[in-house]
């Protein structure tokens, strides 16, 4: 037993004493700029938090499987499904099943297939596709689009001859119409919302207890640049647009909202993105209580995850591993229900078998080895994690608001309301990206000058994407973060050379050595050679070794204190020995560095793809 004076030389200390300490220690510097952080989302976070500031937080005593659910359903481990999701394409259904048996006997709870047909309605092979795989003890689910019906139908009348029968299937049919208005700009192709669909959907399942047939698909707004909170808030409108919707055409809304599945993209955000999912289950289960006052449990918000697209890179595919896995760890700890990993190489073909492995595999070690899988919300009581699960849900709930004012989820769509919205913030993020802001590692930052891919991408997708000219609401643009880096370094890669950058460093050691190592850092992202040196004792000698380097760029590498000098020599050194530029951007001397002509800099903060792409057309690649 601990001694119970142990502490007893330790007085506490109050919060004020905390903060007047940090005040003097900052010397005058302003406290909200040096120590609060604020987030994209306009969630300003402190520097720390204490017991006093958990107060506030209304949900605290709520335990697991109780309301609102913040802590999720599950009360005595945290065992998610490990989902695998596998393409079926047209006529290779035994195929498919092929893979999905396999998967399982390798480690997947449960399968997601997504049915790529050239024809909606199309009819599927179920029995060849479900061979040996009984949905009672690992429930499916179908990606179909506007074929949800019938296929709802086969895997319903499959189920009869198997041992769960029907009414003890698990899984689900992801019919999400508002979700492909907001990827295509129609309802499968249709202008008008298929409420009498989604009726007989769930009608055709009123026999089973678990079986969803509505999905609502927020990770889209994430692979399109939104906010965690937009993400949320969104979300929330969707599902509150379904049950309007279907209330008004007659269904109980409790019966609605245990139909419906969200799927979230997890982004590498690690505590937000555990904080947003524990919001997510606080808000929806308030919202589902406003329409149905006697919801049960059944009404529980169930979440898949997924790994998000926007982050995931072509280059070094690798750290798409590390990415991926602390996005799992985030919706673990956050609770979430199910789980697909998006395997490391997604972003330039379609994965292997390998890869595969690898995705499982993440999720399995975290389980079972790193016991992500035993202790029910382990962010429980955590001061940090608590405030940011209370701000994200009163910032998401505040948008959710604003979006029901104007009509609410579909008239927000088709007013083009949430995609300016979802745009703007894609922009900040495009923005930081490009000044390095926000760090890509071996992208935008760091990159591995042995790589080449050019000959490695392929075809990424399951089913291609079909076109339809009538929208009645502007799609969402989905894109990378990387998109533009990779295009710049393939741009260098398909011209058949790659530039050199002479590293000409000379003058005071500790900045000559700090601005060449910027300098190979900036140019290597386009894929540029680079070639170092220890340093040269004149401006003459380093543009010798230059010119017989055969170099396309030469960067003087030095200190602010030596550029005026540096700079005019270089200058004429180099005249018509390649293009020149100075590593740093000194303020106070920068219109004189340019009366010596100097015409080129790379400095921290600039805008380092555009940069780069002014390089190669001058390179003429």
């Amino acid at each position: 037993m601990a001694d119970k004076h142990l502490f007893s030389e330790f007085p506490p200390i109050s919060t004020q004493q905390w903060e007047d300490q940090i005040t003097v220690d900052l010397k005058g510097a302003d406290y909200e700029k040096k120590l609060v952080w604020r987030t994209n989302e306009g969630i300003n976070v402190r520097p720390y938090y204490r017991s006093e500031h958990l107060n506030e937080l209304g949900y605290l005593d709520a335990t697991p499987g109780s309301f609102p659910y913040v802590r999720g359903k599950r009360q005595d481990a945290n065992k998610w499904a490990v989902r695998q999701d596998i393409c079926v394409k047209e006529g290779q259904e035994s195929k498919a099943n092929a893979k999905a048996v396999d998967a399982i006997a390798k480690g997947a709870d449960e399968i997601g297939f997504s049915i790529c047909r050239k024809e909606q309605l199309q009819e599927v092979n179920m029995t060849a596709l479900l061979a040996g795989i009984c949905s009672g003890a690992h429930p499916v689910h179908f990606y179909t689009g506007i074929s949800a019906q019938p296929v709802l139908d086969a895997f319903l009348k499959d189920a009869e001859g198997k041992q769960s029968g029907r009414k003890g299937v698990k899984g689900s049919i992801f019919f999400d119409p508002l979700g492909r208005l907001a990827y295509s700009g129609n309802f499968y192709g249709k202008s008008e919302f298929p409420v009498d669909t989604l009726k007989k959907l769930i009608e055709t399942v009123k026999d089973t207890n678990h079986f969803k047939v509505i999905g609502v698909e927020a990770s889209h707004f994430q692979n399109a640049g939104a906010t965690l909170v937009q993400e949320l808030a969104y979300a929330l409108s969707a599902g509150s647009e379904y049950l309007s919707q279907l209330t008004d055409a007659g269904i109980k809304a409790e019966e609605i909202a245990k139909r419906i599945q969200f799927k979230f993209a997890v982004g590498s955000n690690y505590f937000m993105e555990i904080a947003k999912l524990r919001a997510a289950r606080l808000l929806w289960a308030n919202l589902v209580k406003a329409f149905a006052p006697q919801a049960t449990d059944e009404t529980y918000m169930t979440i898949h995850g997924e790994t998000a697209d926007w982050n995931i890179t072509v280059y070094d595919s690798y750290v798409n591993l590390l990415r991926s896995t602390t996005e799992v760890m985030s919706a673990a700890i956050a609770g979430v229900d199910s789980m697909t990993v998006q395997a490391f190489d997604s972003a330039y073909r379609h994965h292997d078998a390998f890869s595969e492995r690898i995705a499982r595999n993440q999720q399995i070690v975290l389980q079972d080895e790193a016991y992500f899988g035993k202790i029910v919300d382990p962010s429980a009581g955590s001061y940090y994690i608590e405030n940011l699960t209370a701000s994200i849900a009163d910032s998401a709930w505040k948008l959710f608001l604003e979006i029901e004012d104007k009509g609410g989820y579909l008239a927000a769509m088709k007013a083009g309301t949430i995609q300016a919205q979802v745009e703007e913030s894609a922009a900040k993020r495009r923005a930081a990206i490009a000044s390095r802001k926000e760090v890509l590692l071996g992208t935008n930052q760091y990159a591995n000058l042995k790589e080449e891919m050019k000959d490695q991408i392929g075809d990424t997708g399951c089913c291609s994407r079909s076109a339809h000219s009538e929208k009645i609401a502007g799609p969402l643009k989905f894109f990378r973060l990387g998109e533009s880096f990779e295009a710049l370094r393939l741009r260098t890669e398909n011209s058949g050379r790659q530039p050199k950058v002479f590293l000409l460093t000379i003058g005071n050691l500790a900045m000559r050595k700090a601005r060449a190592g910027f300098a190979l850092n900036f140019f290597s992202v386009a894929g540029f050679e680079i070639i170092d040196n220890n340093g040269f004792e004149t401006v003459e000698e380093g543009i010798a070794a230059a010119v017989k380097a055969k170099a396309d760029i030469i960067v003087l590498c030095s200190s602010d204190d030596e550029y005026p000098a540096l700079a005019p020599q270089t200058v004429e050194a180099a005249k018509g020995k390649g293009i020149l530029v100075l590593a740093g951007f000194p303020k106070p001397i920068v219109d004189e560095l340019k009366a010596a002509g100097i015409e080129h800099f790379i400095y921290a903060g600039q805008n380092v793809l555009e940069a780069l792409t002014e390089y190669q057309n001058l390179l003429k690649l």
